[in-house]
């Protein structure tokens, strides 16, 4: 038994981001002779099924998860990259999917940057730094005359906390931290407004991570960017995001606002997720240990996909699809079983 998921709500004034009910599916399937053969169906893999979510202008947005939970699919799939199976993507009042708005989209795309969990590579190591940072810039036509797209690369350079003269150089010659900068002057350059960050410091060290994090807040002060944030590492999206959604095997399991989730999280997934991080405070408190691995998304579990790895879980969780209700899908929070907190199962 499977229940159709909750409608998004009417999107406020505000809202820069609107998804609505956004699906995506891969066929799988082996080639058509082999399933004919061997007498196999088609296999179709729901990467996201039904998610729905908006953000503010001015915003972080996080979306946070195990790897395989489809993420990165929902990223891109809001920017353009990736076309959805099923569902609406608005950013700024135009639909990224209805062909009615093509000209409004074209108009729309310069505005929309996203940064790659691997900067290398992103970038054509062929080009030098100044080519690849005025490239959209040409793109557009946004500067007229190489003397003022020169000027303007040595802006952004200076912007993210590289020297001018960076320019001259290959991608190469920097490292991990200073390539990620690049790719960060490389969005605005096209003057972004909205910029999608796909893993951006997974590949970093600890230091470096901090110091690209404080970056991306101060340009989001200083230019009132718009962020879609994509991370596994839930002390990262405590340091950026002023809401979060969790998502599990293609579903937002949980929606909230990261001082709530962090300090009264709802969804037993969300508090396995926490009770991972290493407790530096040591504060003695128990924990919900890890269970399982995120199941096959190709051949899903019945009802509430998360109920093979939560200890509350009943027949009912077994069965039906939990819809997303006052900003958690869990039978166990919608029945009273389970009130928010930190504590783990007894």
């Amino acid at each position: 038994m499977t229940a159709s998921p909750a409608p998004a709500a009417p999107a406020a004034p505000e809202d820069y981001v609107r998804v609505e009910n956004l699906r995506r599916l891969f066929d799988v399937s082996r080639p058509w002779l082999n399933r004919v053969i061997e007498r196999q169906p088609r296999q179709i893999l729901r990467a996201v099924d039904g998610v729905s979510f908006t953000v503010a202008k001015g915003e972080t947005f996080a979306v946070v998860g195990e790897s395989g939970s489809g993420k990165s699919t929902v990223a891109r799939m809001v920017v353009g990259l990736l076309p959805p199976s099923g569902g609406e993507v608005a950013i700024a009042g135009v639909s990224m999917t209805d062909p009615r708005q093509e000209a409004a989209r074209r108009a729309l795309r310069r505005r929309i940057q996203m940064i790659f969990q691997d900067p290398y590579a992103s970038m054509n190591p062929r080009w030098r730094v100044d080519r690849i940072i005025a490239e959209p810039i040409r793109a557009f036509g946004l500067i007229e005359g190489e003397r003022a797209i020169r000027a303007r690369v040595g802006e952004l350079l200076t912007l993210v906390g590289l020297h001018p003269d960076d320019g001259a150089k290959y991608p190469h010659a920097f490292s991990g931290g200073q390539r990620q900068r690049l790719a960060i002057a490389r969005a605005l350059a096209s003057e972004a407004e909205f910029l999608v960050a796909d893993e951006p410091t997974s590949a970093l060290d600890v230091s470096v991570q901090a110091q690209i994090l404080n970056l991306m807040r101060d340009l989001q002060d200083r230019l009132g960017l718009t962020y879609l944030f994509i991370s596994h590492n839930l002390a990262v999206v405590r340091h950026m995001a002023s809401r979060i959604g969790v998502m599990y095997l293609g579903r937002l399991v949980e929606i909230g606002g990261g001082r709530e989730l962090f300090s009264a999280p709802k969804h037993p997934y969300t508090r396995m997720l926490l009770d991972a991080v290493p407790d530096i405070g040591r504060s003695g408190r128990q924990r919900m240990p890890v269970q399982g691995e995120i199941p096959n998304p190709i051949s899903p579990p019945s009802g509430c996909t998360f109920h093979p790895r939560c200890p509350f879980a009943n027949a009912r969780c077994r069965a039906e699809v939990p819809p997303l209700a006052d900003g958690v899908a869990c039978h166990a929070v919608h029945e009273g079983r389970l009130a928010p907190g930190l504590a783990a199962a007894g």
